[in-house]
């Protein structure tokens, strides 16, 4: 077998890339192209793209980068078209976009096609400088914040960090620009799951809870997929695992990792928070040596080779529990990459609330609004929902039903809210979910069901008063409205906006 040479300076990049396949033309393909079209003639003998539609953009965007007719093929048998008409025995090297399940034909056959195949994360991180490093962070929700707070927890440190990857920034794009010593990657398990030698230096695992399972078919999957975070942590000296101690799937791997000896493991770890939520101290709790948790006095604390105290919760400009808990995921990252206490707490207080994740978008007649779009999955709602205590909110629920079990979410508002707003698609499940449980509801709590998100919100004005808070948290995706989350949340401020402005 012949020996693969590497360039010198790089975390793992082949000198000859060879023959490339890219796979989908998304984000991330449309950078692979370009970045690979640069380096044809020299490290890439051959690139060749195959993808599911065809459209007038991907044609203008192929023809910029150079790339030949003959080289691209759209269709779900894309792949075998293009191995027949270029007669080509095998390629070296196929690059994923995530957008495409590895249980399709145009995943499998890439796959069988090609010497290896990875997700364009993976090759980034490879074709970055040895120096560099890598925290990955992902989680079922409060992936984008942790990673935003992260990287700016990191900048205000004096370090040179970027958010890239799903929140953004597509990884590649940032590691040919090479202005980055830090990158802080949003990574989904739709790109992990083809993931074979990235090694992060600090890889966060927030909450795993269902979710995408049309995509991975199986929760199993899905949080395999998760979990191949760590697979390769041991290859990167003195890395670390955040963990969230305080989910229950997390905690399992938790337990897995304690069993084993410094040396098997071969990285550290710091579990945030414990099963009785962030407050609670792994090390009181099972003597772990490490810890992340919120000590009585309200201060986030990070325990990591000494005790490192950073902010009080109650000087968070974020809401909610759960992003106590990202917060301290985000400060566990910085300090495991060597930043002061004092610099990461006074970065964190000074740290706003991400647009469309609970974010307040204006005040109608005394009510409060905020634009909670991003919570997509029950999970998210659940959290989103119990951010207002003591204050009871009027909670906008609905949208695209993903189908999932309505039971949680029904709970957790009877439990924090005085009314539901149930609209869209997912509306008429929402309702009987409420019917059938509404001998638990509290005294005078009300589920109302409208057609739309823009009913929804006049229902909730209606039933508002001075002082009460509307909270757009759907747990559902947007697709029956909206053509995204970002769309039907910039809806939502606008519909605020404009009563306010007539109230």
């Amino acid at each position: 077998m012949e020996k693969v040479e590497f360039i010198e300076g790089r975390k793992s990049a082949p000198v000859h890339l060879g023959r490339i396949l890219v796979l989908g033309l998304g984000k991330s393909g449309m950078s692979v192209v370009r970045y690979c079209a640069g380096l044809l003639g020299e490290r890439v003998e051959g690139l060749y793209v195959a993808a599911g539609r065809k459209t007038e953009a991907s044609n203008r965007f192929l023809a910029e980068a150079g790339i030949e007719p003959s080289c691209v093929a759209y269709g779900d048998d894309g792949v075998s078209r293009l191995v027949e008409s270029n007669s080509i025995e095998r390629f070296d090297l196929c690059i994923a976009s995530p957008g495409i399940p590895y249980f399709e034909r145009l995943y499998m056959e890439g796959a069988a096609s090609s010497v290896e195949l990875v997700s364009e994360v993976e090759f980034s991180w490879r074709e970055s400088r040895t120096e560099s490093r890598w925290v990955a962070i992902t989680g079922t929700n409060g992936k984008t914040t942790t990673t935003a707070c992260c990287a700016e927890l990191l900048s205000k440190a004096g370090l040179r960090a970027s958010a890239v990857g799903n929140i953004g920034t597509v990884c590649l794009d940032a590691v040919s620009a090479d202005q980055t010593d830090v990158y802080v990657a949003e990574v989904s398990s739709y790109q992990l799951a083809s993931t074979v030698r990235f090694a992060p230096n600090v890889a966060v695992v927030l909450n795993i809870t269902p979710d995408h399972l049309h995509w991975h078919r199986t929760f199993e999957a899905y949080r395999d997929a998760k979990f191949k975070l760590l697979d390769n942590l041991a290859a990167s000296a003195g890395s670390v695992a955040v963990l969230d101690a305080s989910n229950d799937v997390v905690r399992e791997k938790v337990r897995a990792l304690a069993a084993r000896s410094d040396a098997e493991r071969g990285f550290s770890y710091i579990p945030l928070g414990t099963s009785e939520g962030m407050r609670g101290d792994m090390r009181v709790r099972c003597g772990s040596r490490n810890a992340a948790f919120v000590a009585e006095d309200g201060m986030l604390t990070v325990v990591f080779g000494g005790e490192v105290p950073i902010c009080r919760v109650d000087e968070l400009l974020v809401k909610g529990e759960h992003n106590v808990g990202n917060a301290l995921a985000a400060a566990s990252a910085a300090v495991a990459l060597g930043c002061e206490g004092r610099a990461v707490g006074a970065a964190l207080r000074s740290f706003p609330p991400l647009e469309h994740r609970i974010e307040p978008c204006g005040t109608v007649a005394g009510a409060v609004c905020y634009n909670d779009s991003k919570a997509t999955n029950v999970d998210a709602a659940v959290k989103a929902v119990a951010s207002f205590a003591p204050v009871r909110p009027i909670v906008l629920l609905g949208g695209d039903d993903k189908g999932t079990d309505l039971s949680e979410l029904v709970s957790a508002v009877h439990a924090h809210a005085r009314c539901a707003v149930l609209f869209g698609d997912a509306g008429e499940r929402f309702e009987r979910a409420f019917a059938e449980a509404a001998d638990k509801a509290p005294a005078q709590f009300e589920a109302k069901r409208v057609r739309g998100l823009e009913s929804a919100l006049d229902a909730a004005l209606c039933a508002a008063g001075e002082g009460d808070v509307i909270l757009l948290s759907p747990a559902c995706a947007s697709f029956d409205e909206f053509a995204s989350f970002e769309e039907r949340g910039n809806a939502f401020k606008k519909m605020v906006a404009a009563r306010a402005a007539g109230a």
